[in-house]
């Protein structure tokens, strides 16, 4: 066996499964062990709450310890935990590490949940766990970029759903919910090792297929792509095979937004997480359309833009390298020279949403823009909605003034209103979408009036003839002004169809 790729066989990850379940280390079982407030500190990075509830809490608090807290425990006391696994096969695998107070965790073995249920999850331990750097063909665990990209992806049923580079396996997890058969990719040996065990432990028959990119999948189709590529922009090098992809700058992310579209049936979707660059004098959108292949409906969400010196401590301290040793210092130079050499101000970061259309009639909607705004409501169904409503706009782009549209009741008016020589006057009108992203648009009186009367009654055109009437506005005037506003209405949902 190759200890750098664990060989969990079907027969011990069904025993392994047993003593989880009969211990009742479930996403439930570990939050009735802790309670809500020893739990929260847990999450904030204070494990002495946890250890202390813990203590007399049998073989699920061994396995707590083990493997959400790092402690050492008596290996009689985890061979009792791990029961029917034998503990020397558990640390032959790496599950476990012979340590002097006992044995220490050597993987990382959490349940995650969602609405439906839960799973448990096999990674490498991280930095903070290890003490020190993490290898170079270290599986990362489910962080916040793997949960932002599970909030991010449409849940419609779909036949067949391919995960690009599934590292631990967690996005294909969540794929066996709604995609009747899940293939996953990537490059590491040792990942694709790990997502095999996950997917054991769990009972789910995963493809899977080593390779770069789409290679393991040359000339075939899905119905659904997901990917979280190695997305760190920089020089071309791998230090790290979970976020370097040893191509230079952004041209990873650019690789897979070029190319995943031809992996797709059509009207087949995807959406991955993805960087791009900020390069002086140049606009972003302008940047990362330039990717797309034709026939493709795109949406780039822009969630947060880093200053290239805080980007490089991140993910310094993220590989646990600290910024000031000597080495931090070298490898954060040479990075911040590329950055200088390439003109980089800025480092962008956010989601894309892809569909292949080969009967499109007309150009693609290709929409770049930022949501930095904090929102609670996943951004999922939000994306699959967008889908909707552009092909909607395509299919309708000549019959807007002959439509009726309504304003949800999830859309309000917001007015700031400042004193005057004459009382209280309006200086801003703000429609706020209060569900899904939170979307905000600033209108004017004419665009809050054209809208107040989008109730579902009238056509478009008969509400502008009105409006132009009231106001002593040219009817053709306000037409050419009224349809681009309705159209951005439209896609983020604020305005829909009656």
């Amino acid at each position: 066996m190759n200890a750098d790729q664990p060989e969990f066989s079907p027969e011990l990850c069904a025993r392994l499964r047993d003593a989880l379940l009969r211990a009742g280390y479930t996403a439930d079982g570990v939050v009735d062990v802790l309670g809500g407030q020893a739990h929260a500190a847990l999450g904030r990075g204070e494990p002495e709450p946890a250890i202390r509830a813990t203590r007399d809490a049998g073989e699920l608090g061994a396995l707590i310890r083990l493997f959400l807290l790092g402690e050492p425990v008596a290996e009689v006391e985890a061979a009792a935990a791990l029961s029917p696994v034998p503990i020397a096969d558990a640390i032959d695998l790496g599950l476990l590490r012979v340590a002097t107070e006992g044995v220490r965790a050597g993987l990382d073995l959490r349940p995650h949940s969602d609405e439906e249920g839960f799973w448990w999850v096999l990674s490498d331990l991280d930095s903070d766990q290890l003490g020190g750097e993490v290898p170079a063909d270290h599986v990362l665990g489910v962080g916040h970029a793997s949960l932002s990209l599970i909030r991010a992806t449409s849940r419609r049923p779909v036949g067949t759903l391919l995960d690009v580079g599934t590292g631990n396996g967690v996005q294909a997890l969540h794929a066996s919910r709604h995609a009747a058969k899940v293939t996953a990719t990537d490059v590491s040996a040792r990942a694709l090792a790990l997502a095999k065990a996950t997917f054991l432990l769990n009972g789910l028959d995963v493809e899977l297929l080593r390779g770069e990119w789409f290679a393991p999948v040359a000339r075939r189709r899905f119905d659904q792509i997901v990917c979280n590529p190695p997305f760190v922009v920089g020089p071309p090098r791998v230090d790290y095979t979970y976020r370097d992809s040893g191509l230079a700058g952004d041209d990873a992310s650019a690789l897979v937004v070029r190319q995943l579209p031809g992996f797709l049936a059509n009207g087949g979707t995807g959406q991955l997480l993805a960087s791009w660059l900020h390069v002086r004098g140049e606009d972003w959108g302008d940047r990362v359309a330039r990717w797309l292949p034709a026939g493709t409906d795109a949406w780039f969400v822009q969630r947060d833009i880093a200053d290239p010196g805080l980007y490089v401590g991140t993910w310094l301290r993220d590989a646990g390298i600290d910024p000031r040793s000597p080495q931090g210092r070298a490898k954060a130079s040479a990075w911040l020279d590329w950055f200088d050499g390439n003109d980089v101000e800025g480092i962008g970061f956010g989601f894309v949403t892809l569909r292949r259309d080969d009967a499109m009639g007309a150009a693609p909607t290709i929409v770049c823009e930022d949501l930095r705004q904090a929102y609670d409501d996943p951004l999922g169904a939000e994306a699959a909605d967008w889908l909707d409503r552009v092909a909607w706009l395509r299919a309708n782009a000549d019959g807007l003034l002959d439509t009726p549209f309504l304003v949800p009741p999830t859309v309000l008016l917001e007015r700031v209103d400042t004193p005057g020589d004459e009382g209280w006057e309006t200086t801003v009108r703000r429609l706020h979408r209060t569900d899904g992203p939170g979307w905000q648009h600033e209108v004017d009186e004419l665009a809050a009036a054209l809208l107040a009367g989008c109730r579902g009654a009238l056509p478009l055109s008969d509400l502008i003839s009105l409006l132009a009437a009231a106001h002593g506005q040219d009817e053709d005037e306000l037409s050419g002004a009224a349809l681009p506003m309705i159209r951005e209405l439209v896609r983020h949902g604020m305005v829909v169809p009656a």
